[in-house]
């Protein structure tokens, strides 16, 4: 079993931050010379600081015998790292804890990989633990981060060369041993969810002396195949085995098998141990499979998912190929709908049947026509007679009007209080004595007749 930690990238659960608020450090005195007085806080966290800046701390392999385990209500498991001279505490968080190959027992002696840090809150420095391997495994651990880290460097890893599988697989070539479950378990799956597939096994040692280049070569065997009748080589390349330690696992961390596997000429599916367990043929592969099993669902469709697709395009082309139809179909009556009315008869038809039309929409307007001019002579005949009515009293309203201002003015009316018009032989009003001459012939026009005088005197108003 492999290190979780190095291919598993969730981040650790936050440590609890133990450092109190306030002063970090407190003058002796307020002397310049005096000494410096640091709170425990602030010493805590300076040993922390220097711990973390040693890189031979994270992380570290720690190999020694487990005691005084304990757990917290919150899944974390607390235990000491001993051997004859020392011991360590050490914390593995519950995210950590779940992944573990095995579970922390008093007594277990054991390799643990993690980091070295300072619980501020304690004054403890312990070893947080993420990865737990039975003792006598720290070697391989320490070869397999090596050659993980070199391999990945030339980029053997990248996410760039993966290749996609292929969507419905005609041949799969399945590396495995012939002996075991595994194989049962990929031709039961691979039957079970696309039965349409041929398997080529190209068997080969998994485990012990010698699997390493058994694997290189089953895998070379299914990249120079073909097939004899059609010429086409296999579509993808399944590598499995089960689960096991990371002893019996380890041919697949070795850099021939995980060459072999980044340049195989056909996508390579991993499906090597558990899902707890990680080799580096994974991280060459173009796609990981937790199991075996899971490797031949990754291989192949399932029959039943496509089914449903099938039956889903079955029916959108049958609504379309009708859609179409019944377009075509419309067109065709249209098309014959034209050409009918370029028929004589049928245009003869087709005027005779519009001029029809025109006349009753003709006869219609012209009773609508009638009808509303009948209405508006009827409104007309039934207020002609009271707006008669009202301009003759109007009119009479203003005569009268007319005739008191006329009276008004009329000068015969001040000739009845008695006051008379005197007039020139010509027609001019005489306003002004001074204006005659003594035997002037003047008229004077009273309320009722004239009188002829002449003047004898003339005299100023003054007089």
């Amino acid at each position: 079993m492999e290190p979780r930690g190095l291919w598993d990238d969730t981040p650790l659960p936050p440590e609890p931050d133990a450092a109190p608020a306030g002063r970090e450090a407190v003058p002796a005195s307020s002397a310049p010379s005096g000494p410096t007085v640091l709170t425990v806080a602030a010493v805590n966290r300076l040993v922390r600081e220097t711990v973390r800046r040693q890189p031979r701390l994270d992380p570290v392999w720690v190999e020694g015998e487990i005691g005084n385990v304990s757990s917290s209500a919150a899944g974390h498991l607390y235990f000491t790292l001993k051997d004859e001279r020392a011991q360590l505490r050490c914390v593995v968080f519950r995210q950590e804890r779940l992944a573990l190959p095995l579970e922390p027992r008093t007594g277990l002696r054991v390799v643990a990989q993690g980091r070295i840090d300072v619980f501020e809150q304690q004054g403890a420095y312990q070893l947080y633990v993420e990865t737990l391997q039975p003792a006598g495994v720290g070697d391989l651990a320490q070869r397999y981060e090596a050659l993980k880290a070199r391999l990945e460097s030339e980029g053997l890893f990248d996410s760039s060369r993966k290749r996609p599988v292929p969507p419905w697989p005609r041949t799969i070539g399945v590396v495995t041993s012939l002996s075991g479950a595994v194989l049962h378990d990929i031709r039961r799956v691979i039957g079970r969810r696309w039965p349409l597939a041929r398997i080529l096994v190209s068997a080969c040692q998994v485990q012990g002396a010698g699997a390493e280049a058994s694997i290189v070569r089953a895998l070379r065997r299914l990249g120079r195949w073909t097939d004899p009748t059609t010429g086409r080589a296999v579509d993808v390349v399944i590598v499995a085995r089960g689960g096991g330690s990371l002893e019996d696992l380890w041919a697949f961390n070795e850099e021939s098998v995980v060459r072999a596997v980044a340049s195989h000429p056909r996508p390579v599916i991993v499906g090597v141990g558990h899902e707890t367990d990680v080799t580096l043929v994974e991280f060459a592969g173009d796609r990981r499979a937790a199991t075996p099993s899971v490797a031949a669902e990754l291989a192949v469709p399932d029959r039943a998912a496509q089914r449903q697709v099938l039956h889903a395009l079955h029916a959108a082309l049958a609504t379309s190929a009708r859609r179409r139809l019944s377009a075509t179909r419309d067109r065709l009556n249209a098309e014959h709908r034209a050409l009918e009315t370029f028929r004589p008869a049928a245009y003869l038809d087709a005027e005779r049947e519009r001029l029809g039309l025109l006349l009753d929409r003709a006869r219609r307007a012209t009773r609508a026509r009638l009808t509303a001019d009948r209405a508006e002579l009827s409104r007309h005949g039934d207020r002609l007679p009271l707006r008669l009515r009202a301009r003759a009293a109007a009119a009479r309203a203003e005569l009268s009007s007319s005739a008191a201002g006329l009276s008004a003015l009329d000068p015969f009316a001040t000739l009845e209080r008695g006051y008379a018009i005197v007039r020139q032989p010509d027609g001019r009003v005489v306003v002004d004595a001074t204006s005659q001459r003594p035997g002037a012939a003047l008229e004077v026009r009273l309320a009722r007749g004239a009188l002829d005088v002449s003047v004898d005197t003339v005299r100023d108003s003054d007089a």
